[in-house]
């Protein structure tokens, strides 16, 4: 059973992501900017810095004891290695290595000096690691080695002040004892309770007296330099490689981020998936770019050609498409000024049909601008039509002619003609007459329309063409004019059958194309439009056929 033609799923998240990266790939201009904008920045940086040298000491934070050979000793008895470490960056120990520096000829205030310096605690360990980045290796080995010294000198210093309080504390306490005791041995000697008091006072004086030796026998080393700072060899921070690497990856994520906003306030379809939502049908077949092939317009008869391998292509999924097999017609049209996009996709579309032993009869229904037998060249045989009438010489009459596709067959080409009342040509009784020719087995009819959204001629033949094909450069056209044509061709009573993307125009031709314009709006010669530029289009959503001015004089040149 055949099934109609459905858009594509909008849940395949893998899809959806790469296209997604696909569409940031299109902006590769501001990719590459971001690139090099990070590479010149890392550069400067590398370069422009002034060098820096640092250089380590490492000291061994010890707490005072009487014997530390003794079994069961404790190193870190009583330390704070946190406390430590603050006390390390103080003003009190800066203040000190002023002082030492000083005596040396480095003459520093205390908060610059402090700045240069970072002291670090490895896990589980009592070691501080001393730090210090100056502008020469001698400078920053100097100062690291006084502030590490500055350290040891406080803490040996309140370490010593902490004893002495301590002695004192206990002197003043030995102090009264000595003098009751020295009472009591003036008192008489035999009497028990004096006997008993003199010995109690012994006892507390050998006591305090004990405390006091071993208070003074304490070893009162605050810790050991165990690294000495010495003079770096080389600069301290990021090489030129490495800023280089982190440049770049910095300018690649900057790039991403130019080229996401770029892409969000892009008003093109950025991807097919998006092409197809915005026009509610599926997508028929993207057309390769083929070099040697500008200018002509059948690419069917062409020995390997892959762009007629595409039309044929498209050309079967219509045949086979119930929406269009009933009737068997077919609009094809563009939404703005596409160039011979349209012409050579209605072209190759009826000679591919041609080829299947269809009869086809391609209507060039482009009445201001018509081009088609023109571009066809010696392919095209002129005939008179069975239905025009003696007299006759509107369009389309005397439009008839046959053409013949190199080993493909041949179809009949209606030409398009300049014509006064353009809208009253197309909706003229001859016109409905070869619309029917539809009906009959095994004909194909297909219509060669303007733009849908420059002119009203295709909206006025799309009740009788109802099946139409969009073809569009995918980077040219906005979602919004996608989204004005399923809606116009809805209302008129039509289908949009699919999209066709062809690869649009290169940068040169884009520019030839955009001179071309400026000359004609310039002032060129009548002779412009006859040579086949046609009417200036500004591409306005707002410009229909009322709003054109229309010169009567076309039809007559």
């Amino acid at each position: 059973m055949t099934q109609p033609i459905r858009a594509l799923e909008d849940q395949d998240e893998p899809a959806l992501l790469r296209d997604q990266f696909r569409q940031l790939l299109r902006y590769r201009a501001l990719l590459a900017s971001g690139v090099v904008l990070g590479l010149l920045g890392g550069g400067w940086l590398a370069l422009s810095g002034e060098e820096s040298y640092t250089s380590t000491g490492e000291v061994v934070v010890r707490s005072a004891a009487s014997d530390p050979f003794a079994a069961g000793a404790s190193a870190d008895k009583g330390i704070n290695i946190g406390s430590e470490r603050q006390t390390a960056v103080s003003d009190t120990v800066g203040t000190l290595a002023v002082g030492s520096l000083a005596r040396n000829g480095d003459r520093v205030e205390v908060g610059t000096l402090l700045s240069g310096l970072q002291v670090t605690n490895p896990p589980n360990t009592l070691v501080l690691r001393f730090s210090y980045t100056g502008r020469t290796p001698a400078l920053a080995r100097a100062r690291a080695q006084a502030l590490a010294d500055a350290y040891l000198e406080i803490r040996r210093q309140r370490t010593e002040d902490s004893i002495a309080n301590m002695v004192d504390g206990y002197r003043a306490q030995l102090k009264p004892l000595t003098e009751q005791r020295d009472q009591l041995a003036q008192q008489a000697v035999g009497s028990n309770d004096v006997t008993s008091a003199r010995a109690n006072l012994v006892v507390s004086i050998s006591e305090l007296s004990r405390k006091i030796s071993e208070l003074r026998a304490l070893d009162t080393t605050p810790g050991y330099l165990t690294k000495k700072p010495v003079a770096p060899t080389e600069p301290t921070g990021a090489g030129l490689p490495l800023l280089l690497g982190l440049g770049g990856v910095v300018g690649l994520a900057l790039g991403l981020l130019l080229s996401w906003v770029r892409l969000v306030f892009d008003p093109a379809a950025r991807s097919t998936r998006e092409l197809v939502r915005s026009l509610g049908a599926p997508l028929l077949g993207t057309l390769p770019r083929e070099r040697g092939a500008a200018g002509a317009l059948l690419a069917i008869g062409r020995s390997g050609s892959r762009l007629a391998e595409e039309y044929r292509a498209v050309a079967f999924r219509l045949a086979y498409d119930p929406s269009f097999a009933q009737r068997r017609r077919l609009l094809v049209t563009s939404p703005r000024g596409a160039g011979d996009a349209p012409a050579a996709a209605a072209v190759n579309l009826a000679a591919a049909f041609a080829e299947m032993g269809r009869d086809v009869l391609l209507v060039e229904a482009d009445l201001r601008t018509p081009s088609l037998a023109r571009a066809l060249g010696p392919a095209v045989q002129g005939a008179r039509p069975r239905w025009a009438a003696e007299g006759e010489r509107a369009w389309p009459s005397d439009s008839r002619m046959n053409v013949d596709v190199p080993g493909s067959g041949a179809f009949t080409l209606i030409a398009g003609r300049r014509t006064d009342n353009v809208p009253r040509a197309l909706t003229s009784a001859p016109v409905g007459r070869i619309v029917a020719e539809g009906d009959r087995p095994g004909v194909v009819v297909i219509v060669l329309a303007p733009p849908v959204l420059s002119y009203a001629d295709a909206v006025a033949l799309i009740d009788r063409v109802e099946g139409v094909v969009v073809v569009c450069d995918p980077r040219e056209v906005h979602r919004s004019d996608l989204e004005r044509i399923r809606e116009i061709i809805g209302a008129a009573g039509g289908t949009v059958l699919g999209a066709l993307l062809h690869p649009g125009r290169s940068r040169p031709e884009r520019r030839a194309r955009k001179k071309a314009g400026k000359r004609r709006a310039g002032g060129d010669p009548p002779g412009g439009a006859e040579a086949g530029h046609g009417p200036e289009r500004t591409g306005d959503p707002a410009e229909t056929l009322g709003l054109r001015t229309f010169d009567p004089t076309a039809g007559h040149r």
